[in-house]
């Protein structure tokens, strides 16, 4: 592989006192220790989408095509949201259906966080979102289950935790893995839907 992988960090909570900002910036740091990676962070709470779509003969807004033109220069994307009544946000879904093609033929991923839920239902949702798109949604995601129970205000972990490493290890293994295959075979042939 020749150069390092875009990876498009999607913070989706925009809730006002969330605690997304903490395991983004915990995830980033993640993802900053591979030299193999760099992180493009999106906020969708400074994001500024219209939450209503326009006909099809409108003029696309400003904040959507800025940033649909750091969605395009993404190898990867990782969707990291509360989840919320079983399920992820509506800014989520927002900012997902604002995009097709800049979607397609990339690997995604989840990093879920919650208060006392298992935090899996998101995940598998946005899954079967992403596959409609023509994105690759990835076998393994990163679920942190009483999520305020493990960071400390600022942001670090209190104590160590294993099991949850190696999940974001093996997450960021198979994102990598599938970055590179898929940005090949976009290189070799543009992809058809």
């Amino acid at each position: 592989m020749t150069g390092s992988l875009r990876v498009a960090l999607i913070l989706g909570s925009t809730r006002t006192g969330r605690f997304g900002p903490l395991v983004a910036d915990w995830f980033a740091a993640r993802c900053d220790r591979r030299p193999d990676l760099r992180v493009d962070r999106i906020d969708l709470a400074t994001a500024a989408l219209p939450e209503q779509l326009p006909d099809l003969d409108e003029p696309t807004p400003e904040p959507v095509r800025e940033l649909g033109s750091r969605l395009a220069k993404a190898d990867a994307f990782v969707v990291v949201t509360p989840e919320y009544n079983r399920s992820f946000p509506a800014p989520v879904k927002n900012a997902v259906d604002w995009f097709d093609v800049e979607w397609a033929a990339k690997p995604v991923s989840v990093v879920t966080y919650c208060r006392d839920a298992e935090g899996g239902h998101g995940a598998a949702q946005l899954r079967q979102v992403f596959g409609e798109l023509n994105a690759v949604p990835i076998r393994r995601t990163v679920t942190i289950t009483k999520a305020w129970q493990r960071f400390t205000i600022d942001g670090t972990w209190p104590r160590r935790d294993p099991e949850l490493h190696e999940s974001v290890e093996a997450t960021l293994d198979q994102l990598v893995w599938w970055a590179a295959a898929l940005r090949t075979a976009r290189a070799a042939a543009p992809f058809v839907p």
